[in-house]
């Protein structure tokens, strides 16, 4: 089995590899094989927030997953250049997100990191945030919800009716511990709704080097709430598109 130490980040031009977190601890063979409906949901979605940037046509992927976002993605006509601290999934570049000195400020117009901050310790936050504000004009973060989401939904094809209520049961008082993960059976050290990290705090964290766009629930995906982020030293003040 590969360990954590194996996997560094892989300069592009002559910077010194950097260790990184380590990589998810499952099957991850198995794992990269499994497509279900999520998958198409978090494409449609990643793909509908990318569009949301106008002008964007560079992205980073980091964590591409089973393979389904990249393809969606260059078929729409986007430069993708996927990321991972995980060789499994053969990415184009391999590294950790919590220091990517191996690309320059500003390479892409749009970095995207869905459900990937939650792998590492809640202390490296800070660090990729600043890496994703320093690389990208603009970042899409997904971010999972802790706890148990209750829906009530209506929807019709009259008008395009579609209406969505989420409840949540979060276990609060849960702390994340800095060496272990405790939730998504192992997977993830800390999610949005645990003590330190309500969603007022993780936006409190961006705030500090992005302007926040637009966060939203996604009714498809209730776990996941979304992040679409304009670095504040690079994007200017372009309004985001409707």
């Amino acid at each position: 089995m590969t360990t954590v130490q194996d996997f560094v980040a892989t300069p592009r031009s002559g910077t010194a590899a950097i260790a990184g977190p380590g990589v998810m601890p499952v099957d991850r063979e198995a794992w990269s094989q499994q497509l279900g409906l999520v998958n198409f949901v978090n494409a449609y979605y990643q793909l509908r927030d990318l569009n949301r940037f106008a002008g964007a046509r560079s992205v980073l992927l980091i964590g591409p997953g089973q393979g389904l976002d990249p393809v969606v993605m260059r078929w729409r006509g986007f430069d993708v250049t996927t990321f991972d601290v995980d060789g499994t999934f053969s990415p184009d570049v391999l590294g950790s997100v919590h220091d990517m000195a191996m690309f320059t400020d500003a390479q892409f117009d749009v970095a995207i990191a869905s459900h990937v901050l939650e792998h590492l310790p809640l202390h490296y936050l800070g660090a990729t945030l600043a890496e994703l504000a320093r690389i990208a004009r603009h970042t899409i973060v997904y971010l999972p919800i802790n706890g148990i989401s209750l829906q009530m939904r209506l929807s019709s094809n009259f008008r395009g009716l579609d209406w969505s209520r989420i409840v949540d049961i979060r276990k609060w008082w849960h702390k994340p511990d800095p060496d272990t993960p405790r939730f998504m059976s192992g997977q993830h050290y800390w999610e949005v709704g645990i003590k330190n990290c309500s969603k007022r705090e993780i936006e409190g964290r961006m705030s500090k080097v992005f302007r926040l766009d637009d966060v939203y629930r996604n009714h498809d995906w209730q776990p996941s709430l979304n992040f679409l982020l304009s670095s504040r030293q690079h994007a200017g003040n372009v309004p985001l598109a409707r």
